[in-house]
């Protein structure tokens, strides 16, 4: 384009923008995965050469798709991991213009010594490999929740189709195959600690390191991995090892969509731009820098990198994505069948504080996430093999009340909950110690993912550190996720988190909500 009409299509598009006319200037919402965090920036300066106040609200695959369910969604455009979460939920059509901006593999990022030891290190590895091995107890892996997060699903549906053997895309008929059932069934037995979000295992992986704790590895995008591997290499540490199973994986193909929200032609117009920006050769050549391959075509000018076997240039099998319907199937499969089965202690504060508004809220949430029927909405529902006990508390523990995941247990649970009114102090180390306890007692507990869910909506006494002492002493790997309520003091509940590698929830807008994001993580 000419000079004189790019400055008239520049002029017409800020115009658009409002900047032309005195009015303020565009604010743009963007939903996005955690994966995009690093691409921020490329966004960003696209944003301001324009004028426009561009906005991130970082959530997890489903949680975007669950977004534009409601009737007035808050994005301008959404840019999650993969379309199949849009495809799913956006039964109005409301995204417009859905268009692939980079494309990333999920693959198995192992310590390469771990690797080495397995043999892995400069050979062809199939799942089957891998199914050896986790049988065995040689491997085991962090994996972020396949109803929860885009990597999750991705690693899980890769699973299914080769445990099935078939190029075909999977279809309900394959999904009852006891033969395939049992094949996932024991890849996710490998599964030590899981999450919601593939940005945050990755820094569970690190922040592990920093306290001596390996993991064997961990299965995300070969971006993030890549990201990972870049962290390791500046603090000498020994780096992940790609491997690039030869029956098939899953790719992010991280489109980005329009959502019109009535605002006007402004955010059409930048929305247009951005996308043809994203697209264009020298921004892909940006994109691919960072790790990603692009949307279309091969990564030409990516860096391989034998060390630790990373290739974006590389081609590798793709499997077939399933339809809607059998994604959907799929991924009820995995939370009530599959995955490894939970142990989750829910510690709820009924001190005095919570009378009123917080005990109603904090009973009408937990008889969300229990109740099977409304937790399958949104992908969180038990299964009959998971473990649940509920231990309320004030200044003191109240009654324990243990249960299983399934249907029929669920009453039991929400009539124990339904029986407390609030009254009392707030000793939160008290119950998270009778937590533990319960979760060492449990029989065969190692089957287990462990948990602790502590919520609060006040101050406890410090009794932190003898609470940290009893749990070092467990030698398990119990995270201690905490959800805040009203004035809870959020410093406890993130001391906690820290030193048991977990994270803190906001619960001050939803509960309900906040319950349904830590279901992701355990």
């Amino acid at each position: 384009m000419r000079g004189p009409l790019r400055a008239i299509a520049a002029g017409c598009l800020l115009a658009l923008l409002g900047a032309c006319n005195g009015n303020p200037p565009l604010d743009f919402v963007i939903g996005s995965g955690s994966e995009n965090r690093t691409l921020e920036p490329i966004v960003q300066d696209f944003c301001r050469a324009k004028g426009v106040t561009c906005r991130f609200d970082y959530q997890g695959s489903l949680d975007i798709g669950l977004a534009l369910t409601d009737a007035s969604p808050t994005f301008d455009a959404v840019w999650p991991a993969n379309a199949i979460w849009i495809e799913m939920f956006d039964t109005g059509k409301r995204v417009r213009d859905l268009t692939p901006i980079t494309r990333s593999p999920v693959i198995l990022g192992l310590r390469r010594s771990k690797a080495e030891a397995l043999g892995w290190v400069g050979r062809p590895v199939s799942t089957a490999d891998i199914v050896a091995a986790v049988k065995g107890g040689r491997l085991s892996y962090l994996a972020s929740s396949a109803t929860q997060s885009n990597s999750g699903a991705g690693s899980y549906l890769a699973m299914l189709s080769a445990a099935l053997g078939s190029p075909d895309a999977i279809t309900l008929a394959d999904l009852r195959k006891p033969g395939v059932q049992d094949t996932v069934k024991a890849l996710l037995a490998g599964t030590v600690r899981t999450a919601g979000s593939s940005a945050w295992l990755a820094d569970l992986y690190l922040k592990s390191l920093d306290r001596g704790i390996q993991y064997d590895g961990l299965w995300n995008y070969e971006a993030v991995l890549a990201e990972t591997n870049a962290e390791l290499k500046r603090r000498g540490a020994e780096p992940l090892y790609a491997i690039y199973p030869t029956d098939g994986v899953a790719a992010a193909n991280s489109p980005l969509g329009f959502i019109e929200r009535g605002k006007g032609p402004g955010p059409r117009a930048f929305f247009e731009a951005l996308q043809k920006h994203m697209l264009s050769p020298e921004t892909q050549g940006r994109l691919v820098a960072q790790g990603r391959r692009p949307a279309v075509g091969e990564a030409a000018g990516a860096e391989p990198d034998p060390a630790w076997n990373f290739d974006p240039a590389r081609l590798v099998p793709l499997i077939r994505m399933p339809e809607p319907a059998v994604v959907r199937a799929a991924l009820d499969l995995y939370q009530e069948a599959l995955r490894r089965p939970s142990l989750t202690v829910y510690c709820l504060d009924f001190s005095g504080s919570m009378g009123g508004t917080g005990e109603t809220e904090l009973k009408k949430a937990m008889r969300f996430v229990l109740s099977h029927d409304e937790a399958s909405r949104v992908l969180v529902q038990n299964g009959a093999g998971d473990r649940i006990v509920v231990i309320p508390f004030d200044s003191r523990v109240r009654r324990v009340t243990r249960a299983s995941g399934s249907k029929a247990d669920a009453p039991v649970l929400i009539a124990a909950i339904d029986g407390n009114d609030a009254s009392g102090g707030t000793n939160i180390y008290a119950c998270a110690e009778a937590g533990l306890r319960e979760i060492r007692s449990t029989p065969d507990a190692g089957r287990y993912l462990p948990a602790i869910v502590l919520m609060t909506d006040g101050r406890s006494e410090d009794h932190q550190q003898g609470f940290l002492d009893v749990w070092r002493q467990t030698g398990a790997d119990v995270p201690v996720f905490g959800i805040t309520f009203g004035d809870a003091d959020r410093r406890q509940l993130d001391t906690l988190a820290d030193a048991t590698r977990a994270r803190v929830f906001d619960g001050r807008t939803s509960l309900r909500e906040a319950f349904r994001a830590v279901r992701g993580y355990n």
